[in-house]
């Protein structure tokens, strides 16, 4: 919108300027000279002005926009010098059928319409499509891009603090993969997963952090501040793992593998900031809930749980999801307050009756659990046991209680 506005403003401007020129007969000495040139005899003051005037407001309007919207000096010159020989060439075609036309109006046309857009591409505002392009690419989504673009927030990348949501998902069987299939197949695997996930959280509005072999991190809330980051982010993660499942059913018919993927979802006070060398780097954010993103990932592979989710993700979605707490965790060494993690079930009345009811005597089991009351914690667990094992915290807590019974300590969450 940016863009068309200043195209609207430039073509009208230079439309107006060629039309005052034209009528004032700056160019019909140049006519003159132009149909001795060609042989013909002289033309009228004002020669042929429904010819004229089409051609040198649609070029007006049309090398405005070219030019402002082309990010690559080249590529503007490119297509205003394309326009300047086609202009050349239909009054050379036209001489040969008999029709003299006169190019003069239209190479002025042409010409003050790109320098025109030349001076705002060199502005701030007329820059901010390369930057912005430069800076981010495809990590954000088109309509993210064009929203950037037209924003009237300031493109700083010298670093500030911001209200944001990470997203981490990782494939945690890849040893089994690399020992399992040919490496063009496991690199096949692989990018099918990143390919898939990346391409989906963008498009649901996270810019991609990150994307190596084997995980991705993308933020929800920057670039662009959004209040409802959290709930964005977890609405994501939960469609992502329905399109990943499918994937993985794709892949078991192609490779007979699967990939194992678990996916942690934190939100916090991060600082976002352009990083990086001459030689390489990106738009990034940075801070403790970034790294705690990357624990909550790993910790599903302890609780068996697929989404886990920090406490402040909760608190901002909680009218909007659906959760199960997993434990009371010392989020950092030196703090002697606990702060609970939850794993992520559903949307808000996304679960069935049974399911709600399960859920329900998860969190009771879970009571029981951390007031030491064991029987009545594992009566609980072993009463929603999944007859193949499928719910894995069910199964962890199971396996936990029998572990503390027989003297083993408590998770130690602040060395993970």
């Amino acid at each position: 919108m940016r863009y068309l506005k200043v195209t609207l403003f430039i073509g009208f401007l230079v439309s107006l300027a060629v039309t005052c020129l034209y009528e004032l007969g700056a160019f019909f000495q140049l006519d003159l000279a132009l149909s001795g040139f060609l042989g013909r005899g002289a033309p009228t003051p004002l020669g042929d002005r429904a010819l004229q005037y089409p051609l040198f407001i649609i070029l007006a309007f049309g090398i405005a926009w070219t030019t402002v919207d082309i990010p690559r000096m080249s590529l503007k010159i490119i297509v205003a010098s394309a326009a300047l020989l086609e202009v050349f060439a239909a009054t050379w075609i036209l001489h040969i059928v008999g029709i003299f036309f006169s190019s003069f109006a239209s190479v002025a046309s042409v010409a003050l319409a790109f320098l025109g857009a030349i001076a705002y591409a060199r502005s701030e505002g007329g820059m901010r499509k390369k930057i912005v392009s430069t800076i981010f690419g495809d990590r954000i989504s088109k309509s993210t891009f064009e929203e950037l673009v037209n924003s009237d927030l300031p493109l700083t990348f010298e670093g500030e603090r911001t209200e944001a949501t990470i997203v981490v998902c990782e494939i945690f069987n890849h040893h089994e993969l690399t020992e399992s299939l040919p490496v063009n197949d496991y690199v096949a695997l692989h990018n099918a997963f990143l390919k898939n996930a990346a391409d989906f959280l963008v498009e649901r509005g996270g810019y991609l952090d990150e994307c190596d072999g084997e995980s991705l991190r993308a933020v929800f809330g920057a670039p662009i501040p959004h209040p409802g980051h959290a709930s964005m982010a977890c609405e994501a993660v939960l469609a992502l793992c329905r399109r990943l499942d499918e994937v993985n059913d794709e892949c078991a018919t192609v490779w007979g593998k699967k990939f194992d993927y678990r996916i942690g979802v934190n939100s916090g006070d991060v600082v976002v900031a352009a990083y990086g060398s001459g030689r390489v780097g990106n738009f990034s954010v940075a801070g403790e809930p970034v790294e705690f993103t990357r624990r909550l990932c790993a910790a599903n592979t302890v609780y068996r749980s697929r989404i886990l989710i920090g406490c402040e993700t909760f608190g901002a979605s909680e009218a909007d999801v659906e959760v199960r707490p997993m434990e009371l965790i010392q989020r950092f060494a030196e703090a002697s307050s606990r702060e609970e993690v939850y794993e992520l079930l559903a949307l808000k009345h996304g679960l069935t009756e049974e399911e709600t009811k399960r859920r329900d005597l998860f969190w009771k089991g879970i009571v029981y659990y951390r007031e030491g009351l064991w029987d009545e914690a594992l009566a609980i667990f072993e009463s929603i046991r999944h007859p193949d094992g499928l719910d894995g915290p069910v199964e962890f807590y199971i396996r936990r209680i029998e572990q503390l019974r027989a003297g083993l300590p408590q998770l130690d969450w602040a060395g993970r």
